[in-house]
This record gives C-alpha cells, sequence and structure tokens, in this order.
C-alpha cells in the first residue's frame, strides 16, 4: 500500500537575524527568501515550496518578532501573529552561538499560547559556528523555555540535519494533496522577488542606520524592445533621509553602481533572462512612520 501524502503549512519564527531565511533556502534548495547579517531584512510573508515523493511542504518566511516602535514595526509583528494561526506547525528558531535572551522568552511565551492545538518544533540553528558540546548545551537550555514537540540541531550552510527537520516537519502535516504544482518553489509574484533581491544588494555592506530604512518598489518590467532574450526591470529605491541617499549613491554613483551590478546578476538567476535594470533612488521623508506611505510602498 503506498503511503499517504501530507501536504501544508509551517513557518520558523525567531528572534530577527535567527538564521530562518537561511533555513527556508536550504530546505527548498534554492535562494527565495532573502538573507542578510542585519537582523530585520525579511519583510513579506515570502512562501518556500518543498516537493517530496510523499509531501509537499509549503513554508512561510515570518519577519522577526520583536517589541514595535513604529507603525511598521507593529504592523510586522501582526503578520507574524496572523501566520502562526493558519500554519500546521511552527518551528522556533535559537542560533547554537548566542545565549537564549529575553527576546527568545517573549517569542516562547506567545508560542506557548498556540503551542495546544499547533505543533511547535525548536530548531537550535548555526551549529557550523560552535563545538558540539555548546550544541548540547544550547539544545538543554531551550528544553527550559517551553515545551516542544521535538527538538532538533541544525546547520543550513553544511546541510547538517536539514533532511532531518524536514522528516519532523512533513510528520505533522496533514494528509492532503499537493497544493502547488511541481517546479513551482514560491507563490509569491517575480516583482516581490525581484524588489527583494534589489534590497538585499542595498543593505550589503552599508551602515547600521539604513535596513529598516530602504523600500523597493519595481515600476514596471516589461520586455526589451527589439530583444526577447532580455527584460527590463524599472525600479525605485526609498530611504527616509537625504543623508541615507548619499550613503546608498556612494562617492559619484559607485555605490548605487554596486548594488545594481550585485541585484542584476541575482534577478537573472531568478528569471533565467538577461536583465536591464533601471535603478533611482528617493527620499520618502520619514515612510515607516506614515500610514498612507506605507500603503503606497505595499506594507
Amino acid at each position: 500500500m503506498t503511503p499517504e501524502h501530507r501536504s501544508g503549512f509551517a513557518c520558523f519564527v525567531g528572534r530577527p537575524n535567527a538564521g530562518k531565511s537561511t533555513l527556508t533556502n536550504a530546505l527548498v534548495g534554492t535562494k527565495i527568501a532573502i538573507t542578510s547579517s542585519k537582523p530585520q531584512t525579511t519583510r513579506h510573508a515570502i512562501r518556500g515550496i518543498v516537493h517530496r515523493e510523499d509531501a509537499q511542504l509549503v513554508l512561510v518566511d515570518t519577519p522577526g518578532l520583536h517589541r514595535p516602535r513604529t507603525v511598521l514595526g507593529e504592523r510586522l509583528n501582526d503578520l507574524v501573529y496572523t501566520t502562526w494561526s493558519e500554519v500546521d506547525v511552527v518551528g522556533f528558531c535559537v542560533p547554537a552561538n548566542e545565549k537564549i535572551g529575553p527576546g527568545d522568552r517573549f517569542i516562547a511565551t506567545e508560542l506557548a499560547k498556540i503551542a495546544r492545538r499547533t505543533p511547535v518544533l525548536g530548531i537550535v540553528t548555526k551549529t557550523d559556528l560552535v563545538p558540539p558540546e555548546r550544541v548540547a548545551e544550547q539544545l538543554m537550555a531551550l528544553e527550559k523555555v517551553m515545551e516542544f514537540a521535538d527538538l532538533v540541531p541544525v546547520s543550513a550552510v553544511d546541510g547538517f540535519q536539514v533532511g532531518t527537520l524536514a522528516d519532523l516537519l512533513v510528520r505533522r502535516l496533514p494528509e492532503g494533496p499537493q497544493l502547488y504544482p511541481d517546479g513551482d518553489l514560491t507563490d509569491e509574484p517575480e516583482q516581490t522577488l525581484v524588489a527583494e533581491l534589489i534590497r538585499e544588494a542595498a543593505l550589503e555592506g552599508v551602515h547600521d542606520e539604513l535596513p529598516h530604512s530602504i523600500a523597493v518598489t519595481i515600476e514596471e518590467m516589461l520586455p526589451h524592445e527589439g530583444r526577447d532574450d532580455m527584460i527590463d526591470v524599472h525600479a525605485q529605491l526609498y530611504v527616509e533621509r537625504p543623508s541615507q541617499k548619499g550613503i546608498i549613491l556612494g562617492h559619484k554613483g559607485e555605490r548605487l553602481k554596486k548594488v545594481g551590478a550585485q541585484a542584476r546578476a541575482h534577478i537573472e538567476a531568478l528569471l533565467g533572462s538577461k536583465v536591464y535594470l533601471d535603478l533611482h533612488v528617493k527620499v520618502a521623508k520619514d515612510w515607516q512612520r506614515d500610514p498612507k506611505q506605507l500603503r503606497r510602498l505595499g506594507f
């Protein structure tokens, strides 16, 4: 008798920079969630789809939960709570190389409210950064934080136990048919992914004051006139202050050129086509605190 096919949704939660996006990419096997050493880089609940013979696991990548200071912060947190209430299983990520702190305990308290009806797995990430005994200590410390359905250490970088984690998540999905066609890796519109890749490139190597202040909108994406092997992408990069615009542009526009080149390479890989990228920087004063501007920028 053939084993039943399972399908459903899972999400990873954790403090900003706990390795959630990297783990999503490792499970899906390609880059769909943006990763950056800057916390708070994930803004959209981007889904990655893991196709297996026995199951289809849809991963929802949520922004890191944090105590909000702006309207944007509040909206991001609301997004996390909504996601939790709609998935079949939750993975709580804690990096192996950082002590469990008040932020983790805050999330655990919130998760305990849903744990009765939704299984929560404890995941120790970034195990490649520490010796095995430190991983064991972290697992023991995590066990004390709340009651988990399972505990698992993983490393998205060297692939350690990524398969095991997939098995543990799949085991908790309901039986059901495929939810997405074979070959689909994400249900995000291409424009959203392209905007995220540009934002990721812009975040590389900038100072700490920038991450929250960058938003990207795609004005249009269309075939290049007279060429069927090229796509034109026209994008606007928004910052909150003129001084930030200077940081992004760099001396004589050198930094923006680098951002464009890096983003273009990733976009070409995503779209499987040559890309002409037209990138402009605009100042949208204090957009994070202005509901009207937030709506315009897609939040």
